[in-house]
């Protein structure tokens, strides 16, 4: 641990921020695993309301910095790609 007390500080600022960030690299997993059941399952309905709230949450972490803009662009094609395959 840091002696200086700004360093602590940050220390701490730092665990915390990393926290956070993890939290919502999660949701955006579990927003594509959702995408992935509901395709998985032959339910377009489905797979197209979790679509449209996977790409909301990839967008909104995008946004933030936590995750790079060409990765979520992927991820979505991806997922798009994936629903536009069901009959």
């Amino acid at each position: 641990m840091a002696n200086i007390k700004s360093a602590r500080k940050r220390a701490k600022q730092a665990i915390e921020r990393r926290e956070h960030n993890m939290s919502l690299r999660t949701t955006v997993r579990t927003a594509m695993k959702n995408v992935t059941k509901a395709v998985a399952s032959g339910d377009k309905a489905a797979a197209l309301k979790s679509l449209v709230a996977s790409q909301r949450t990839i967008d909104r972490v995008v946004a933030k910095g936590i995750l790079h803009r060409n990765a979520g662009d992927r991820h979505k094609a991806r997922l798009a790609h994936a629903v536009k395959g069901l009959k």
